[in-house]
C-alpha cells in the first residue's frame, strides 16, 4: 500500500502530456480477444487497470509483449472460458471479456467485477444486450454464460447510455449475425475510439459519435494496428488541480472537441482556459469568482452523459470550487456515492453543504489544512490530492495504489508541475 506526502502551497507551472484514454483502451483490450491475428496499441498508459486487462488476456492463453507505450497482444487460442475471482476483483472491466469469449468459445464464466466504490453499478444492461443477442445467462454467486450456435443480431433500446455496455455489446454485434441497431447507445470520445479500431479490424460499425449505432456483423476480425485516443478527464484533472493552486499550465496532445462543456463547467468557475488545436492553455493570475446564473442565482454543475460534463471529471472540479470565490451546487446524477470525499474536504477546512448523496453546495475561496487523507476511489483521490496541493502544511493521501489505477506516473507529473510530493510504501 502506497502514500502520497505533500507539502501544499505551490501553484503547479509548467507543461504535462495527456496519457492515452484509460477508458478507451481497456475494452480495447478485451477485443483482442475477437482475433486470433495480432492487435497493436500504441499511445497505452502505464496504469494498474491496463497491467490487470492484460493480466486476463494471458491468463486465458494470449500474449502480450509492451515496449514502453506500445502493446502487441495476440490470442491466438483461448485456453479457457473462466476468469478467476482474483482477476475479476481488480478490475471492474473484466465484464467486457465476456461477448469475445463466447464468440471464441460459446461459454464465458466470470465472478462480479471489482473497481471503485462509488456506489451501484449496474451490469443489467450487459446483459439485456447480451440476452437479445442470444447468450443465456446464470447467476449463482458468479455469472456462467452460454451462446448455443452463434450471436444474432437485433435492435436494442438501452434503458440507460451505459459506457461499458455500450463497448461491450458493440463488440458483440461485430460479430454477430446480421445487423444489429443500438439505440440510446453511449456517444463518449472512448466509445467512439473503440468503435473506430473495430471498424480497422474489419467490423462494419455506423453512427459513430451518436446514440444510434448501426452494425452489420461479420464472420471474424483480423489484427490492426490502433493509436489510443488521449485521457480528457486526466487532461481536466491536471486543469483543474493547477486552476486551484493559482498555477499556469499547458496540457498537450488533446483535441478541442472533448473540452465544449467542460470549458463551459470552468468558465462557471471564472476560470479561463484556451483551446488550442492540440493543446490547452491555463494562465495564471486569474480572479476565479463563481459566475452567477441570470438573476444572481445560484448556478448548478451537473454531469450527465456525453455531451454532458463527465461524471469523472467532477471530483476534481469540487476542489477546484473550494478555492474560487462565490458559491455553487455540484449535482452528481450518475452514482450515489461519489460525493462521499467532500467530508474529507469539510475536515480540511473547505466550506461545503452536502445536501444528500448527490448534491453538495460548496462556497469559497476556502484555508485549507493539511491533514491525513484516505483515497476511496481513482477519481475522489486524485481530487484529495489536489486539495493536498493547496492545503498549509503536509498532508498524506493514503491508498495511492487507487489513484494509480486511472492516471499514468501521477507523482512524476506532478513534481515536473513544481509539486512538492513524494510516495512511501
Amino acid at each position: 500500500m502506497s502514500t502520497f506526502v505533500i507539502e501544499g502551497g505551490v501553484p503547479l507551472k509548467g507543461t504535462v502530456r495527456a496519457s492515452g484514454n484509460k477508458n478507451a483502451v481497456l475494452p480495447m483490450i478485451a477485443a483482442a480477444i475477437l482475433t486470433d491475428q495480432e492487435l497493436v496499441l500504441h499511445n497505452v498508459p502505464d496504469i494498474r487497470d491496463v497491467r490487470h486487462m492484460l493480466e486476463i488476456i494471458e491468463h486465458i492463453g494470449g500474449t502480450v509483449e509492451r515496449d514502453g507505450q506500445s502493446v502487441r497482444l495476440r490470442v491466438a487460442r483461448v485456453d479457457t472460458a473462466t476468469i478467476s475471482q482474483a482477476l475479476c476483483d481488480k478490475v471492474r472491466t473484466s465484464i467486457l471479456c465476456v461477448a469475445p469469449l463466447l464468440y471464441r468459445l460459446g461459454q464465458a464464466t466470470l465472478f462480479p467485477p471489482g473497481g471503485d466504490v462509488i456506489g451501484r453499478r449496474r451490469l443489467d444492461t450487459h446483459f439485456y444486450g447480451l440476452r437479445k443477442l442470444g447468450a443465456q445467462i446464470e447467476v449463482n454467486g458468479h455469472y456462467d454464460f452460454r451462446l448455443p450456435g452463434r450471436l444474432k443480431g437485433c435492435e436494442l433500446f438501452f434503458d440507460e447510455p451505459s459506457v461499458t455496455a455500450t463497448e461491450h455489446i458493440l463488440m458483440a454485434a461485430a460479430v454477430a449475425e446480421g445487423d444489429t441497431l443500438i439505440r440510446n447507445a453511449a456517444c463518449e470520445p472512448h466509445v467512439q475510439d473503440l468503435a473506430h479500431m473495430l471498424n480497422a479490424m474489419g467490423a462494419r460499425i455506423s453512427g459513430i459519435g451518436t446514440n444510434q449505432l448501426q452494425v452489420t456483423g461479420v464472420s471474424q476480425l483480423h489484427g490492426a494496428t490502433h493509436t489510443v485516443c488521449h485521457d480528457h478527464v486526466e487532461a481536466a484533472s491536471y486543469l483543474a488541480l493547477a486552476a486551484a493552486t493559482g498555477g499556469e499550465i499547458t496540457v498537450t496532445h488533446t483535441d478541442i472537441p472533448a473540452y465544449w462543456m467542460c470549458h463551459r463547467v470552468f468558465e462557471t468557475l471564472g476560470i479561463h482556459i484556451e483551446l488550442r488545436h492540440d493543446s490547452i492553455h491555463l494562465s495564471a493570475n486569474q480572479p476565479r469568482r463563481i459566475r452567477q446564473d441570470l438573476g444572481n442565482a445560484l448556478p448548478v454543475i451537473a454531469d450527465g452523459p456525453w455531451p454532458q460534463f463527465a461524471s469523472d471529471q467532477m471530483s476534481c472540479m469540487i476542489t477546484l470550487a473550494t478555492q474560487v470565490e462565490g458559491s455553487v451546487l455540484f449535482f452528481e446524477k450518475m452514482f450515489e456515492s461519489r460525493l462521499y470525499f467532500v467530508d474529507r474536504l469539510i475536515a480540511m477546512g473547505a466550506q461545503a453543504v452536502v445536501c444528500d448523496p448527490h448534491r453538495v453546495v460548496i462556497s469559497g475561496p476556502a484555508r485549507l489544512r493539511g491533514t491525513r487523507l484516505p483515497s476511496p476511489d481513482i477519481r475522489a483521490g486524485m481530487a484529495l490530492l489536489g486539495a493536498a496541493l493547496c492545503a498549509e502544511g503536509k498532508s498524506e493521501v493514503q491508498n495511492a495504489n487507487m489513484i494509480d489505477r486511472g492516471y499514468e506516473q501521477v507523482e512524476q507529473k506532478l513534481l515536473a508541475l513544481g509539486a512538492r510530493i513524494s510516495r512511501k510504501e
